[in-house]
């Protein structure tokens, strides 16, 4: 028998090991939010009587039997400065399919994209992803490595838009960009040293599909990144200090970017 080629190995393993991942979901808006989405594979739910009350209705649908837990010694196995409210659920990640699924789903106006390049802070990703559910974006893409995983801090601070708007990892951010760029995409990355604002830069082509690309707070896009996407652009800023947390740029770049 013919010997499997490293990377087929490879690629089999991490499909092997994604299978046997969990999260643990913390929060009662998270665990709520978790319970009644169907396409959420549920493991464990740890509950207070206190949580077990006020997440009743949500607990009895979901069709999951409680652990009632001492809030002095909640089992759930969470980092001890998680703010959990008496409340934690072990769940699979979700999956949400190829990119192109993703990304040529049916929704409002024109499509529109955020793809992260090494943005790893889970707080600001769960920011990203509550304003991509506002604002109507069809998918937030970033790098499997070097990004935020689905964890219990990203699911609570996205508010429940983790289990409604798409969240996917790919391999190489680069080839990703390619590939939405071959379905009509404009990939438009955000730097501060760019000459064209988004708005400028979409002038007479706000039908068009649209990804926008924004790196980590520091190093910003990775050279190869910035090559791959079809512009650079900017947002405009007025104060002598013209810098804004990945997270909100996320939000202005992509309300800028909307059909008018």
């Amino acid at each position: 028998m013919a010997k499997k080629p490293r990377w087929v190995i490879e690629k089999e393993q991490a499909k092997r090991a994604a299978g046997d991942e969990t999260v643990w979901l913390f929060g009662l808006h998270a665990v709520r939010d978790a319970l009644g989405n169907p396409r959420r594979e549920k493991l464990r739910l740890v509950v207070t009587k206190n949580a077990a009350d006020k997440l009743a209705e949500a607990i009895e649908a979901a069709g999951i039997a409680p652990e009632i837990a001492d809030p002095r010694r909640f089992p759930a196995p969470l980092d001890p400065n998680s703010v959990h409210q008496g409340a934690a659920l072990e769940v699979r990640p979700l999956d949400w399919g190829s990119l192109a699924d993703v990304c040529l789903r049916d929704g409002p106006g024109a499509p529109r994209l955020l793809m992260l390049d090494r943005v790893t802070d889970p707080h600001n990703v769960g920011a990203i992803l509550r304003s991509a559910e506002v604002f109507g974006a069809r998918a937030v893409i970033a790098p499997r490595h070097h990004s935020a995983p689905e964890t219990g801090a990203l699911a609570k601070t996205a508010s429940g838009a983790l289990e409604r708007q798409p969240y996917l990892r790919v391999r190489n951010l680069a080839e990703a960009i390619a590939e939405v760029q071959a379905m009509g995409f404009l990939a438009l990355g955000l730097d501060g040293e760019a000459e064209a604002t988004v708005e400028t830069a979409l002038e007479g082509m706000r039908d068009r599909p649209v990804a926008l690309v924004l790196g980590a707070e520091g190093p910003g896009l990775r050279q190869k990144t910035r090559e791959t996407c079809d512009r650079l652009v900017k947002i405009p800023f007025f104060g002598a200090f013209g810098s804004l947390n990945v997270s909100n740029a996320a939000a202005v770049a992509l309300y800028a970017s909307l059909e008018r």
